[in-house]
């Protein structure tokens, strides 16, 4: 029996992600505020370096280990034990879902507790890339753990569109956001910089599906032709991915003076204000990357693919360009018209950039559609 409760001051929100990196980098002004409004929240997520700056939003959080992207039967069902216990011991008012397992395994184990729950798909990811049984068993998986849910909000409409026509989700319990939004105050407009060589970055996981090989041959396209321009890249490599771009690659790119790698940031305000462009030639099925929005906010003109999520921030001769997917060719043409137009232009294309994030991708409006419907809820 769902537990109901008048007063807020009790309420308790439990939120799973599958990185603590996760939590502090996507959802901090949503915890902030929930913590704000007297709301008890408690978070749960594999350990790293953010675990410190998650507890420093005001949440308690717990280490609930997980294999992110693995396909194993024995530690999929140990890891919905785990939510189990932990929702047992918790006997929370509310579950908040992000990323694939915790929103799959959360939301069942929501059920199996009476907690009403509320998921987010923030992009389908590679598991929609491909079709196979990996497909088949997600979308049913999918299907069994929403099937109860008070909201499934998605991040772009391509998305929705996708799951209402497989029949995951109903149109009365969905709603639209415009992907995690970014915090206004926190990235605001910086004038370009005054570099000798024209800067490009790049800023995502180190992963192929991010277009990050792509990138790294239009870079060498351009330098053939004489181009005076660095190449950068910023984030963290992965690894036990199918996807992952090894260390030696990397190395290797930086050694043929290709790219500049950059390693990884707690805050990427710095790279992004030294750059001139931002690159993002993504074909992975993103929800709306929360990248091209920080650097939208700073002011700094986009070149990202036409592809779903990406297009959501870029109108194409606007504030940026859009290219076609996997394309290297019209990838280093792009990059190449940008280093071409004059800096008044480039500007102006970072302002049109704002402009946009200001009226379609404050993070106010994320957390605005979150409150209300955890007030109706509750």
């Amino acid at each position: 029996m769902v537990r109901k409760r008048k007063d807020s001051v009790s309420c308790k929100i439990i939120i799973g992600l599958n990185t603590a990196w996760n939590l502090y980098n996507f959802r901090s002004g949503l915890i902030r505020t929930l913590v704000s409004q007297n709301y008890e929240v408690v978070t749960f997520a594999p350990a790293d370096d953010y675990v410190e700056k998650v507890e420093k939003l005001g949440c308690r959080f717990i280490a609930v280990d997980m294999d992110q992207r693995g396909v194993n039967f024995f530690s999929d069902l140990l890891l919905i034990f785990k939510i189990f216990c932990l929702f047992r011991k918790e006997k929370p008012d509310l579950f908040l879902g992000y990323t694939i397992k915790p929103n799959i395994y959360g939301s069942i184990v929501s059920r199996l507790c009476g907690v009403q729950y509320i998921n987010n798909v923030a992009g389908l990811g590679s598991v929609f890339g491909n079709k196979g049984w990996l497909q088949k068993l997600v979308k049913k998986l999918y299907t069994l753990a929403f099937a109860k849910s008070s909201m499934v909000f998605f991040q772009n409409s391509e998305d929705l569109e996708y799951f209402m026509k497989v029949k995951i989700v109903n149109k009365v319990t969905t709603g639209l956001l415009p992907g995690s939004g970014v915090n206004l105050y926190k990235y605001r407009v910086v004038s370009l910089p005054n570099n000798k060589r024209f800067r490009f970055l790049l800023v995502a996981r180190i992963l192929k599906e991010k277009g990050v090989e792509v990138f790294v041959e239009a870079a060498q396209v351009l330098q053939k032709e004489g181009i005076c321009a660095d190449f950068a890249l910023l984030g963290f490599l992965e690894t036990n991915n199918k996807f992952e771009i090894s260390e030696y690659d990397i190395q290797k790119w930086v050694a043929q003076k290709s790219i500049l790698y950059l390693g990884e940031s707690f805050d990427v305000r710095k790279e992004i204000a030294s750059a001139d462009c931002i690159v993002l030639p993504s074909f992975y099925r993103e929800g709306t990357p929360k990248s091209l929005l920080e650097a939208a906010a700073m002011g700094r003109p986009i070149i990202t693919t036409n592809s779903i999520g990406c297009r959501n921030v870029v109108d194409h001769g606007i504030n940026g360009y859009l290219c076609h997917p996997k394309d290297v060719t019209d990838l280093a043409s792009k990059m190449r018209m940008m280093t071409l137009l004059p800096r008044s232009e480039r500007t102006l294309m970072g302002l049109r950039g704002r402009e946009k994030i200001e009226r379609e991708f404050d993070e106010q409006i994320v957390i605005n559609k979150y409150l209300n419907i955890i007030k109706q809820i509750l």
